[in-house]
């Protein structure tokens, strides 16, 4: 099956930009909101690691969700900026199905990270005297780990299907990175049960956390509203607002993109909307945790005083 003509010549990558003086605007914009997810993601990795204040569940899982959004725009965007600036536009068949694998165990893990943050967000603020015992090491450990397998476990099955099937007509595919969806419209064999699994898979990695998060901010909402305090329900409120900020970027976009039904896509419609959430959100989640978190920032201060102490010395 691997030996048609693609899987020698490998695919053309249309791209979302031309050389037009908008695009290459554009263009730049991008590669400096990739740089910021870069950098954003790195120093909340390493801030997360070097505090003690921030060893907690909470952030033990936004150590992990950073990681995955850096795979992920490391994922994409350099093979995309090499592309753009040498005008050659392709990508090899195996180098194809490698960006396959990468983006749909990153998308899958994300998802289900996001979701069972949720449920930490719900024991924190209902169950604060058995936080530590119900959010143990071994229980978070567990939580990321089941996140990292079951999407990887996704992306290795989306990856050896889609590879698995033949492509012996047209190799320009029309999106800036190798996406599953716009892979299968150049196979020249029936995709139907391929479109079932993945829609399948889909349901099960995107619905399945999403109502995890629906189930445990309606515990949250009801266990706010029967706080005495205004104090204790502005806490409360604070501390989930940035995790629902990012719920709802990750989710608005994968739902757009893969639950919609097929006569109501375009290409175009899909290139900006993936590009929403492998470039820009990956780069605002660091931010969204850092400047509205008040332990993030401290360390951050703290870890910038310790440099210039060092730099005077």
């Amino acid at each position: 099956m691997w030996s048609n003509q693609s899987s020698i010549d490998g695919f053309i990558l249309l791209g979302i930009f031309s050389h037009s003086q908008t695009d290459l605007v554009l263009f730049s914009a991008v590669i400096m909101v990739f740089m910021v997810a870069l950098c954003g993601n790195v120093l909340l990795i390493l801030l997360i690691y070097v505090d003690p204040r921030l060893h907690t569940p909470m952030y033990f899982f936004l150590s992990q969700l950073s990681l995955m959004d850096l795979m992920l725009v490391c994922n994409i965007v350099p093979k995309m900026a090499v592309n753009f600036l040498s005008g050659r536009k392709s990508i090899s068949f195996v180098g194809c199905g490698i960006q396959i694998g990468f983006f749909v165990s990153l998308v899958g893990s994300e998802g289900l990270l996001l979701g069972l943050m949720a449920y930490d967000r719900y024991v924190a603020i209902s169950h604060p005297l058995h936080y530590p015992v119900l959010m143990s090491q071994r229980v978070c450990l567990q939580i990321a780990g089941s996140s990292w397998a079951f999407g990887i476990l996704d992306g290795m099955i989306q990856m050896v299907a889609a590879m698995s099937l033949p492509y012996c007509g047209s190799r320009t595919l029309d999106h800036f990175f190798c996406e599953v969806t716009a892979l299968l419209k150049l196979a020249c064999a029936d995709t139907s049960l391929f479109d079932t699994l993945l829609f399948a898979c889909c349901v099960f990695m995107l619905l399945l956390p999403f109502s995890i998060i629906v189930a445990s901010y309606a515990r949250i909402l009801g266990a706010v509203l029967h706080m005495r305090s205004a104090q204790a329900r502005k806490k409360a409120l604070a501390t989930c607002s940035s995790h629902l900020t990012a719920v709802s970027l990750f989710y608005g976009a994968a739902m757009f993109i893969y639950l919609r039904p097929r006569r109501y896509r375009t290409p175009n419609h899909d290139k900006v909307v993936s590009m929403f959430y492998t470039v820009l959100t990956p780069m605002l989640n660091p931010l969204i945790y850092s400047l509205r978190n008040r332990e993030v920032m401290g360390a951050l201060r703290k870890g910038l005083d310790r440099c210039r102490i060092i730099s005077q010395q």
